[in-house]
């Protein structure tokens, strides 16, 4: 299809066509089909594109591991087999990147991509170039398709802030709006959206927004609201909550892990998956990157992990879990580590080379380590005989969080109590012993058992920031559920411990870095951006 002109400028706000490229916009048309001409046979494959796109957010080097790597749970260092890769995981994990980056410039891009895709949609929605399927509505079509949009612009502005609010497929080059600005319009956006949204569960609107995913959406949003504009939602937030959970279409797995498996479509628990296939829709490989190649043999696995893999739990983090919690070894591989055979001891290539391959917790600091040292991703099931891409759907909103969402706003409120009781029964299937999994009001309200600190050869030598954490035994718990999961640096800005404390090998650079720079190379595409 041909590519129109206001792509084409558009996309220059990506960086997806270098500074030093031909100034001529004008097209040369190679086809008889242009947008103007090509018609969709129905609606699915229209908004497909949409949904396709946020599988190119969870590379290594784009959105999910940025929300991992530079939080204080996960930490890429080098090791014997490499990793080093020009220091661009290493700057994450310092707090110390620039505006050059690749993940900044991959998240970007990938962020963007999403927004003019929807606004491609909507608008050929609302021209009639979309065909409207039997029992929905073009208005239904349209407030599915603001809701992803909507997503996209909330990840823009968690992640960015300032950014540019683009809502049509104009040729003009945009300046950046305020992020106050991209709050409201997303929450308008959805507020106006989810009276059309379909209200049906299950297979047909599996990996789509219907009217819950777009609440639970919308409860994020109002989750960070201070974060964005200085204004506390926490009510807001609830209410949004309380809906999906009076609507009766969602529940807790009895066993946590099951959110997490290869055939995970159906969980009762997710109301909003971004759905992998390791044939047909690929970008979920995060044993790649986090596992030893070793463990091919452990899972006979028709791809070999990446040298003696990277990502890996922070220590002061491991720390932190309750005895007895099962999502400890549910969430992360530790240990002697064995063929397919359960008998048969791995071995170490590089500097455990011919040793039984075993992982430790322990790490000498966040900048290199040895190719045993760290627990690594156990969370997601990877099936004997895996390829390179998996699976499994990602639960990017889960009925875990709603219920845990509104026991924050209910704890921020002054009912800790009430809060509690919900912490207690999230918590209530991860431990044998009923008692190890009540919680209470109080202590709720105590600080975070996290040793933050700054760590060298294995120790913590500098405490730094010892102030208490509010609420920080309920960040712990938003912790050990959503480990590996993509929450964690948005909870450690809204918790106040992102900018303030010391982990690893990272100290405090300042209260500028709860957001990323625009990328230089989006600047260098439009004058605008500063």
């Amino acid at each position: 299809m041909k590519s129109t002109i206001k792509n084409i400028v558009v996309l220059a706000i990506l960086a997806t066509t270098s500074a030093g490229c031909n100034k001529d916009l004008n097209e040369v048309v190679y086809s008889d089909v242009t947008e103007q001409t090509y018609t969709y046979e129905n609606a699915n494959a229209a908004m497909g594109i949409v949904y396709a796109n946020m599988r190119n957010l969870f590379g290594h080097t784009n959105y999910y591991m940025v929300q991992e790597t530079t939080s204080d749970e996960l930490v890429m260092p080098a090791n014997p087999s490499g990793w080093d890769d020009g220091g661009i995981f290493k700057r994450m994990h310092q707090h110390t990147w620039n505006s050059e980056n690749p993940q900044l410039i991959n998240m970007w891009n990938s962020m963007y991509q999403g927004v003019i895709n929807s606004n491609r949609i909507i608008e050929q929605i609302q021209n009639n170039r979309v065909p409207v399927p039997p029992g929905t509505t073009k208005t239904a079509l349209l407030a599915e398709m603001r809701s992803a949009r909507a997503f996209f612009y909330w990840l823009i502005c968690d992640n960015f802030g300032a950014a540019p609010l683009i809502t049509t497929t104009s040729t003009d080059l945009p300046g950046k709006a305020s992020r106050r600005d991209i709050y409201n319009f997303i929450v308008g956006d959805l507020q106006a959206a989810i009276p059309d949204l379909s209200d049906v569960t299950g297979k047909a609107m599996h990996g789509r927004f219907n009217k819950w995913a777009a609440k639970a959406l919308l409860a994020n949003v109002y989750l960070n609201a201070q974060v964005y504009t200085g204004e506390e939602k926490w009510s807001e937030c609830q209410a949004q909550c309380e809906e999906i959970i009076i609507s009766g279409k969602y529940q807790l797995e009895g066993d946590y892990r099951n959110s997490f498996k290869t055939q995970n479509e159906n969980s009762p628990e997710t109301v909003f998956a971004v759905p992998f296939d390791e044939n047909r829709g690929g970008g979920f490989f995060p044993d790649m990157f986090s596992w030893h190649a070793a463990l091919r043999d452990k899972f006979a696995m028709q791809s070999t992990p990446w040298g003696a893999g990277s990502a890996m739990g922070v220590p002061q983090f491991i720390d932190t879990y309750d005895a007895g919690d099962k999502r400890l070894g549910y969430t992360w591989m530790m240990g002697a580590q064995f063929a397919a055979d359960g008998v048969t001891p791995l071995k170490g290539s590089y500097d455990m080379a011919g040793k039984n391959l075993v992982f430790t917790r322990e790490l000498p600091n966040g900048l290199f380590t040895g190719e045993a040292e760290g627990y690594r991703m156990n969370k997601f099931e990877v099936r004997s005989g895996a390829r390179f891409d998996l699976s499994n759907d990602f639960p990017f909103f889960r009925y875990a969080q709603v219920l845990l969402m509104k026991a924050e706003c209910l704890a921020r409120k002054g009912d800790a109590a009430g809060a509690a009781q919900i912490v207690t029964s999230v918590r209530a299937r991860n431990f044998d012993d009923p008692s190890q999994a009540t919680v209470t009001g109080s202590g709720l309200l105590a600080d975070s058992r996290y040793q933050y600190g700054f760590v060298e050869n294995y120790k913590i030598v500098d405490r730094d920031n010892t102030a208490p954490v509010k609420l920080g035994r309920l960040l712990d718990e938003l912790g050990w559920e959503f480990a590996w999961e993509g929450h964690r640096r948005r909870d450690d800005v809204r918790f106040g411990v992102f900018t303030t404390k010391s982990w690893l090998s990272k100290k405090p650079q300042g209260t500028d870095r709860s957001v990323f720079m625009i990328p230089q190379t989006a600047i260098n595409s439009n004058p605008k951006l500063k």
